[in-house]
Order: C-alpha cells, then sequence, then structure tokens
C-alpha cells in the first residue's frame, strides 16, 4: 500500500532518521552482526536512509533497493547520487521483486511488510532471492500497534492477516528460514534475524 499524507510525513523528517540510524539498525547489527561487501537489497527503501545504513554500518559493498511509491524512490534517488554505482533503485512490489534467485547475501526490512497485504508472499520473494546461508534483517511494526484507534483513524494498512511476534517468526519458518533471533519493544514492535539455510531450495508461491 503506497502511504497516505500522514505516513508520508512521518516517515520523511529529522526524528525518524534519527531512530532508523540509532535504534533500530544498532539493534538490527547487534543481533545478526555485519555483511562486510555483501551484495544487498532493501525491501521498501523509503527516501533512502536504510541504503545508507546497509552501506556505512552494516558493510555492504552495493545496495539495491525499491519501494512501491515513486516519490520515495525520487527521494532516495537524490539522495544517494554520489553513492554511484554501488546503489541501484527502483519502483517495485516486495511480492514481486525482479530478482534471480540467490542474487543477494543479505537483505533488509526496516518496517516495511506490515504494509504489504500478501506479506507471506513477499516473505517468500526475499527468501528466493537471498543465497543459501544469506541473512535477513527485519524490523518490523505489530498488528497491536496498528489496530489502536487512533493509528487506525490516521494512517492506512491492510487490515486482514496481520501478525505479532509469533506469527511473523511462523511466517519466516514457512517461507524456508532459519530463525536466528528476535526481540520485541511491548507488543508493537519487533526485529528479527534469520537465515536461508545453505543448500535451501527457493521457496515460491506462499500465500
Amino acid at each position: 500500500m503506497l502511504l497516505n499524507r500522514v505516513e508520508f510525513a512521518l516517515m520523511n523528517n529529522p526524528v525518524r532518521v534519527a531512530i532508523q540510524r540509532h535504534f533500530e539498525a544498532e539493534r538490527l547489527l547487534a543481533m545478526g552482526g555485519a555483511v562486510p561487501g555483501a551484495a544487498a537489497l532493501e525491501v521498501g527503501c523509503g527516501r533512502g536512509v536504510g541504503v545508507e545504513l546497509v552501506l556505512d554500518r552494516f558493510g555492504a559493498a552495493r545496495v539495491d533497493g525499491f519501494d512501491l511509491d515513486p516519490r520515495m524512490v525520487g527521494l532516495a534517488r537524490r539522495r544517494l547520487v554520489r553513492r554511484g554505482e554501488c546503489v541501484r533503485l527502483w519502483v517495485g512490489d516486495a511480492t514481486r521483486i525482479p530478482a534471480a534467485d540467490a542474487s543477494y547475501d543479505a537483505v533488509f526490512d526496516f518496517g516495511i511488510l506490515h504494509h504489504v497485504p500478501d506479506w507471506r508472499a513477499a516473505l517468500g520473494e526475499i527468501h528466493r532471492v537471498l543465497k543459501p546461508g544469506g541473512r535477513f534483517f527485519a524490523e518490523e511494526v505489530f498488528e497491536r500497534f496498528l489496530s489502536h484507534p487512533i493509528w487506525r483513524r490516521l494512517l492506512e494498512h491492510p487490515r486482514e492477516d496481520r501478525f505479532d511476534r509469533a506469527r511473523f517468526r511462523s511466517g519466516l519458518e514457512s517461507a524456508g528460514f532459519t530463525v536466528r533471533a528476535t526481540r520485541s519493544l511491548g507488543s508493537g514492535f519487533g526485529w528479527f534475524v534469520a537465515d536461508r539455510a545453505a543448500g535451501a531450495p527457493a521457496q515460491r508461491g506462499l500465500s
């Protein structure tokens, strides 16, 4: 789903950047470690802050990123223009990633999959494009937070088949991942690190 005006403003301000840079990314880094020299993908790249973090904090050599919202991709391209050929961006859908099987050493999700109606299919695609032994880093928002009357009034999210910590973990495992670490903040937010097992076949057609 595309962001409405309220959420677009929430995602494009210095407070959001500070939280992503100093809290979310650092937690995932502590849980899953760096990926030096990796070919990485960010699902839902937004304005490009996550791409910078994957390069600078996680140590990836190159990062591809996409977002469903063309406005966000435009902002990211302007932000990342000096990164040159180590960054590639496009407008795209997490349930149909235009990449070959086993393309990436690492995939990152900074709070995107709760926007995706068929988030299970997106997990299947992420598993498919990861190399065997590759790692998935995810920070997500849970159903309990999204169902609060205030946020339901201000924000637009899919309402069917949402997840909490246990359901997201189950979704990861059903997609073929081995979950390495999870953490949560109350019942509203969670962090996950999961691997595609070495030699595991790509998962297709999940829904």
